[in-house]
């Protein structure tokens, strides 16, 4: 019964350690509640074994059973068949999951945990929503820590791209932190899923966040640190991911930024440096063989699945074809390298890119300088979801830009 798994889980007087081990010797938690008297218990197993019966008080189990089921909040135990064998096979998994949104088999498709610091440059984001984008594209999933910086925006990358999301946190499930995530919550819960081994209604603490860490890297095959400095918890997620037998992996930086200190302390170590989505994902192409796509990954960010190519774009994306670029019509004597920059995005495209309905309406709202995120949701009559596909497009496209305070700005 999920009662006794989540008495278990968050027994005051039993470590991750002591219930793997009698996890090891009995079949769940409820043959562990009725252990009293048993005589085949082990001896190294007698302290763990007797630190559980001397507390049998269900009353928060059921507390927490009934808010689950009052707020719509999903329960994974260990011993359920649709436990990520993957998390399942760490030397500390966690006994129960709390989640929103939809469970999808995490173990038939490649996971890429996507990792970075909270105040990181601007190309740290750009290269966070690219690898989102493209690992999303190649047909892995993306799991990250929902925190501010990379690891919002390279969820937001793999919701543009049409992927599989999970996000962990540190807190309760229906926690929402920090709060200026609030729309990108409600699209990965929509459109993925966020777990949390703590109880529902536990507040982020910061020592939480390091024991959040290790499911980031127990559920995936590899994970990516985009930009790391010196001291950042993303490098113990690297490190237990490496400790796990994950593979890690790097987005090269400027040598002389100090955010990315720990990220070249990571390849001294071993980890991989890599450019795009393809160069991690296609190392489990072996494994993998009828979800990962290359051909996708070197698609245009924000062109389409023709008809029966891959998932349906979701509801929250607007995807459009890019602009076709014309032919040269006769011969010049300057060389590419001599070209004047054509306009605005010169460095996106050689000419404007054309824009879907909902991308126009957020430019045409942003025409007279910056505005606040909700005010051009309110003027556009937009839902959240639109808005946050539409802004993810129009910063790929080079056309838009954040600013601090939920403002954004066309470049």
């Amino acid at each position: 019964m999920r009662l006794y798994w989540i008495w278990f889980a968050h027994h005051p007087e039993l470590n991750d350690g002591e219930r793997a081990r009698l996890m090891e010797h009995f079949r769940d938690p409820e043959e562990i509640f009725f252990a009293q008297g048993r005589e085949d218990i082990p001896e190294e197993l007698e302290g763990p074994v007797r630190k559980a019966l001397s507390n049998r008080d269900l009353t928060q189990a059921e507390k927490v059973l009934e808010r689950c089921t009052r707020e719509e909040i999903g329960i994974l135990t260990f011993g359920q068949e649709a436990y990520p064998r993957r998390l399942r096979n760490i030397p500390d998994p966690p006994m129960v999951l709390y989640y929103k949104g939809t469970l999808f088999p995490m173990d038939a498709l490649p996971v890429i945990g996507i990792v970075g610091t909270r105040h990181p440059s601007a190309y740290g984001l750009n290269m966070a929503q690219k690898m989102g984008f493209q690992i999303a594209r190649c047909g892995a999933a993306v799991v990250s820590g929902m925190a501010m910086g990379i690891d919002a925006m390279a969820m937001r990358g793999a919701l543009t791209g049409d992927g599989q999301v999970i996000g962990v946190l540190g807190c309760g499930v229906e926690q929402v932190y920090p709060k200026s995530n609030r729309a990108l919550f409600g699209d990965v819960e929509r459109f993925g899923c966020i777990l949390s081994e703590f109880m529902p209604g536990t507040p982020p603490h910061k020592w939480n966040f390091p024991r959040r860490n290790r499911i980031i890297s127990g559920l995936s095959c590899g994970v990516l640190v985009v930009e790391a400095p010196e001291r950042s918890g993303s490098l113990i997620t690297a490190r237990l991911a490496a400790e796990q037998g994950r593979d890690v992996f790097v987005v090269p930086g400027n040598v002389d930024v100090p955010g990315f200190s720990g990220s070249y302390q990571l390849m001294r170590e071993g980890a991989a440096p890599v450019s795009c989505g393809w160069d991690l994902v296609g190392e489990y192409a072996h494994r993998f063989p009828d979800r990962i796509r290359k051909d996708l990954a070197e698609m245009p960010a924000g062109a389409p699945f023709s008809q029966g190519e891959g998932p349906g774009v979701k509801v929250a994306q607007t995807p459009c074809a890019p602009a076709p670029v014309p032919a040269s019509s006769g011969q010049s004597d300057k060389k590419d390298i001599d070209k004047e920059p054509s306009g605005l995005y010169s460095d996106v495209n050689r000419e404007k890119p054309k824009l879907s309905t909902d991308e126009q309406q957020i430019a045409d709202a942003l025409k007279d300088g910056p505005r606040l995120v909700d005010d051009v949701i309110a003027e556009t009559g937009l839902t959240t979801g639109r808005m946050l596909a539409a802004m993810t497009m129009l910063e790929l496209k080079g056309i838009l830009r954040r600013l601090p305070g939920k403002r954004i700005v066309l470049n």
